[in-house]
């Protein structure tokens, strides 16, 4: 027997395989996190194969018990992995036929590593995605808390990181909250996609046994099973959109974050960051960085490259399954870690931001922040929007030339620009007026963000 013998594949060989293509080749000491996924779908199969009259009663009892045996012993710590076996699946296949002989040897018919790994995958994402949606449900539920006990505090609204106009810290909050429905929903219709049964399409042109694969899936509660082998075994859409899905989930995050970055600066100083969620400087002592906030931005560009590798991967392999296609597991693995890890540090950095309300006031009554408010002042008098956005323009004009806020200026100086301001205009000018005139659906004023929190509530 050559050593060529020693791979299940090795049949057609004469020579063993050199080290350094075993090294290159193996994907065993990242895909080995499969292992739980692929024992259970080692499971459905072999029962299929018993229940189809491939394998004995009696050799599906050995080997499930074998398979059993494994998933002991790799999660006791007492599995030893190493390169030459390549990947997990003839990891698991190789322990196997050591422990139950022949009958460890009859598993394999009816499949492919190609459909396999497919299957694997499909199934550690249904339950990485679940684990997310729960871990979004958390930051959502870390948002809403937030909100409801700020409904009363005023923060300037920015856009082109100028002062725009006030807007409440709990319409600011559900903004987020918004973006994180999108993630979530999309991530239920990704799932819909993942959730999907591709094994017994075997190599690319499903198998000459006579399997059922309906019964497979009932197994391994799958709804659906593929349609197309060929596109079964070469299909990594699901992960590509799962990354996809990520990338905005992180990107969302990562905005949230540089508010909290930026809000923190003494510039700011809108929001002190718990001393729990902050670390220090090594040469200056007074520092306290937000560093928590900033990594979670950095790593948004780490999913956003799993995405475009992944793509990139893909966009010229001809049909079907390609080697290259191993190169899926560590960008799908990288990004599941990642985005777990930032959205469950995130929701409990949440929880414990302390906000200075004065300080976000003083700064929303600054910068001409209600002079759109003016402006529908003067539409509410009858003057057309543009006569009166150049009206209010003027008007700041002058206040930049005569260093004033617009609550500065006397009912003449008003009047100078034009005739229909009366005292009432004064109500416009506050924050706390600017805040509460914005009613129309979707807006700022306190009793439209209410009705919104207690529709939130209303859903879950």
């Amino acid at each position: 027997m050559s050593g060529s013998d020693e791979k299940p594949w090795g049949g057609r060989f004469n020579q063993p395989t050199n080290k350094l293509v075993e090294e290159f080749t193996a994907s065993i000491m990242f895909d080995k996190r499969l292992y739980r996924y692929d024992i259970e779908g080692s499971v459905a199969h072999c029962k299929m194969l018993a229940r189809q009259g491939i394998i004995s009663t009696e050799e599906e009892k050995k080997i499930i018990a074998g398979l059993k045996d494994i998933l002991g012993d790799i999660e006791a710590g007492n599995f030893t992995w190493t390169l030459d076996l390549e990947d997990v699946h003839m990891a698991v296949e190789k322990a196997l036929i050591a422990r139950v002989g022949k009958a460890g040897e009859k598993l394999h018919a009816g499949r492919s590593r190609n459909d396999q790994v497919s299957l694997d995958m499909r199934l550690y994402l249904r339950d990485e995605v679940n684990i997310i949606l729960g871990l979004i449900s958390l930051l959502k539920s870390s948002i809403l808390a937030t909100a409801k006990n700020e409904i009363d505090t005023i923060l300037p609204g920015y856009t082109h990181l100028q002062k725009a106009q006030p807007v409440l810290l709990s319409y600011h909050f559900l903004a987020y909250r918004e973006m994180l429905d999108r993630d979530e929903s999309r991530l239920k219709e990704c799932y819909n996609r993942i959730n999907i049964m591709p094994l017994g399409s075997a190599a690319l042109a499903g198998t000459g046994l006579p399997i059922d694969r309906d019964y497979v899936a009932e197994l391994l509660k799958f709804p659906k099973i593929t349609e197309n082998s060929m596109d079964a075994v070469s299909d990594r859409d699901f992960v590509a959109e799962f990354i996809f899905d990520a990338s905005l989930l992180m990107m969302h995050m990562s905005r949230f974050c540089e508010d909290l970055v930026i809000w923190s600066s003494s510039e700011f100083d809108f929001v002190e960051i718990s001393d729990s969620f902050a670390t220090g400087s090594s040469i200056m002592p007074q520092k306290k960085n937000p560093d928590v906030a900033e990594l979670i931005r950095g790593k948004t560009g780490r999913v956003y490259g799993n995405l475009v590798s992944l793509l990139t991967v893909m966009k010229g392999l001809p049909m079907s399954y390609n080697r290259d296609m191993q190169e899926d597991k560590e960008p799908l693995f990288d990004t599941v870690d990642t985005v777990k890890g930032c959205l469950a540090i995130l929701s409990e950095m949440t929880k414990n931001l302390k906000f200075k309300k004065d300080r976000m006031l003083e700064e929303a009554a600054k910068g001409f922040s209600t002079a759109t408010d003016v402006a529908d002042y003067l539409v509410m008098k009858g003057v057309p929007f543009r006569k009166s956005h150049g009206i209010v323009g003027r008007i700041v004009g002058h206040c930049l030339e005569n260093d004033k806020e617009l609550s500065d200026l006397t009912i003449k100086e008003f009047g100078e620009f034009y005739s229909g301001f009366d005292e009432d205009v004064y109500g416009c000018l506050t924050a706390e007026g600017s805040v509460s005139s914005k009613k129309s659906y979707g807006g700022t004023a306190r009793e439209v963000v209410l009705k919104r929190i207690e529709e939130i509530e209303k859903e879950a």
